[in-house]
């Protein structure tokens, strides 16, 4: 089928546009910027895609060009995976018009999308929404930006239900893995390699990190059996679910035994609770059903920080 995918310059994107593919799909992804413009693992997500897809730039959801892009082709499905980030991490991150950017002429887009004969779409949540996923109650949205995510997804609910579409929600816990940006397993890599002890500031959290490979596989298959017809799925994905110091310790040891390095931690006793201490998916992946090796997996993790 045609999927038109946005986002494919983001870490989970890159490789949703690489399931895709290699489940024989032709993938269309759309860019916010020139190509020029991307820097960075993104640059190097976008050089890697280049042969998995066709590659639109200056083009955002629901602005002039990404109509007309639309209107102009026949479409088996959208997936929309790109979202405002901008300062996420902020207290100030501007709730409005981060949903105002994910949703920019929401109306207009399904209906130019239904005017083609497609009547899928797929949206990214994340867990780290409100009432997503299972953890400590309420379960509240994590920071604005988890708001803003909650808040895009009820838009779009809204607006395909009552157009008779069918609305897939796929909702994306911890991934880690190749390609991703400099977060915690790339710090843990990073300080290993310098022949140091990594620190775990946040060890009791109880989190939901999953190879980014195993998501990819989920997201694909998902979006392979989205149905056509009027309705709403979703798709809670898990991974390993264990406290970030458990987390840390199976990290090290699968690098460990395969960098022949020291991967030693130190996880710090942990009194303070900013955010749920747990939040977790909920949704076991079939590994055999989505013929993914953890093993392989490892494997592959070990070698894109050797390189």
């Amino acid at each position: 089928m045609k999927i038109l995918f946005t986002g494919a310059s983001s870490f989970t994107g890159y490789w949703f546009v690489r399931e895709l593919a290699r489940a024989g799909h032709d993938v269309v992804a759309v860019y916010r910027r020139t190509a020029d413009e991307y820097e960075g693992v993104r640059r190097q997500r976008i050089d890697l895609a280049a042969s998995l897809c066709t590659q639109i730039w200056e083009c955002s959801f629901g602005d002039d060009k990404f109509l007309e892009l639309i209107a102009t082709q026949d479409w088996g499905m959208l997936c929309h995976h790109a979202a405002d980030v901008t300062d996420y991490k902020s207290p100030d991150f501007d709730v409005t018009a981060a949903v105002e950017n994910n949703t920019r002429n929401l109306g207009k887009v399904l209906d130019n999308l239904q005017k083609s004969a497609c009547n899928r779409v797929l949206l990214t949540g994340s867990v780290f929404e409100y009432n997503e996923g299972a953890g400590d109650r309420p379960l509240r949205a994590f920071s604005p930006y988890g708001l803003s995510k909650g808040l895009t997804a009820e838009m779009f609910a809204y607006h395909c239900a009552i157009r008779g579409m069918h609305l897939g929600k796929f909702v994306i816990p911890n991934p880690f893995g190749p390609y991703e940006e400099p977060r915690f397993t790339a710090y843990l890599m990073r300080t290993w390699f310098e022949k140091k002890t990594a620190g775990v500031n946040t060890p009791a959290y109880v989190r939901d990190n999953i190879h980014v490979s195993l998501l990819a596989r989920a997201y694909s298959d998902f979006a392979q059996n989205l149905g056509a017809e009027s309705g709403f799925s979703k798709l809670n994905p898990c991974g390993y679910i264990e406290t970030q110091g458990a987390f840390a310790r199976r990290f090290a040891s699968e690098m460990s035994q395969r960098l022949g390095i020291a991967c030693e931690l130190d996880l710090a006793h942990q009194t303070e609770f900013m955010e749920p201490r747990v939040r977790i998916n909920t949704d076991m992946p079939d590994h055999q059903k989505l013929d993914w090796d953890e093993t392989a997996a490892w494997d592959e993790v070990a070698e894109y920080y050797r390189r």
